[in-house]
């Protein structure tokens, strides 16, 4: 159903820095101390979708001698510190000891290795099986542990990869699993990425019903916590009036603060459009409409002193 440009504007303008959606995480809950090992050859089934899931190749750990550390979480420290060394094969050694024991830095770190060919192969299913063995164990854990950002982006990561699937596994792609995994790390851990990526999927309508007011509340809250993508997809709606009344000088105003945040942390190709949208909404801005913006920016920027 099509909402109205008028309940739209009013739901933005009405945004407050403490929404906090619910959480739609539709998994089976799993004990937060409940016992986590690393993939398995045997694997276990996703909590989202009855996929099969294969465990990484390789010798099992039984058949590699224990690295020199007193506690898994000195395998996890020994191993973070091999890796930055190069002694890669040690250093993954040391990790796998680690997470085979549970620690939830290990099983995310052996996730990280795999999905971006650090010192390794990419490997993404393999990458895949890690980051479900820590969702699967951790899904529910307090927001604030130590751990929870490696759970939070481990939920991202699943996302993307049921957004795309993977080549050569049974790994397919699948929008709606895609949404639950990026809502449940954006209601549940409050994390930027997965409130951008929630917001962006309701905007287009893939893996749920196109919804212009849940996008816009979901890019609103990653674009306060900074996440320049959601800024500027934020920025860009309000200006042009796409799917939501015009607000120009709002949206110019979220344009240049994900605009500035490029310039800040020197962006990559993939940030060309941020930069593009903002440049064609400058230039078509009234004076009336950049001074508004930068009355705007002032504000931002006191909030953030």
């Amino acid at each position: 159903m099509r909402t109205s440009n008028a309940v739209v504007s009013l739901g933005l303008i009405g945004l407050a820095f403490g929404f906090s959606p619910a959480a739609s995480f539709d998994g089976t809950r799993t004990p937060e101390m409940a016992p986590v090992t690393a993939p398995s050859p045997q694997g276990r089934a996703a909590p989202f979708v009855p996929v099969q899931q294969g465990g990484p190749s390789g010798p099992s750990l039984s058949s590699l001698p224990p690295p020199v550390a007193a506690t898994p979480f000195d395998a996890l420290r020994s191993g973070n510190q091999m890796l930055r060394e190069g002694r890669v094969d040690q250093g993954v050694m040391a990790l796998e000891y680690a997470a085979e024991r549970g620690v939830p830095g290990a099983l995310w770190k052996l996730g990280r290795i795999y999905a971006d060919g650090e010192g390794v192969s990419i490997d993404e299913k393999r990458a895949f099986d890690y980051f479900r063995s820590l969702t699967k164990a951790h899904a529910y854990d307090p927001p604030g542990t130590p751990h929870a950002r490696f759970v939070a982006n481990a939920f991202v990561t699943l996302g993307h990869f049921y957004l795309k699937g993977i080549a050569d596994s049974d790994v397919r792609p699948d929008p709606i699993v895609a949404h639950g995994m990026f809502r449940h790390a954006a209601s549940y851990f409050g994390d930027p990425e997965a409130q951008y990526q929630v917001g962006r999927m309701y905007l287009v309508g893939s893996g749920t019903a196109k919804d212009a007011v849940q996008a816009s509340r979901w890019l609103r809250l990653a674009a306060d916590s900074g996440q320049r993508n959601a800024q500027a997809l934020l920025g860009s709606m309000l200006f042009r009036g796409k799917d939501v009344s015009r607000q120009a000088a709002m949206g110019l105003f979220w344009l240049t603060v994900a605009k500035d945040a490029v310039a800040k942390e020197g962006g990559g190709p993939d940030d060309k459009w941020i930069t593009d949208t903002y440049s064609a909404a400058f230039a078509q801005a009234t004076e009336d409409e950049r001074v508004m913006a930068h009355s705007y920016l002032e504000r931002w920027m006191g909030r953030r002193r």
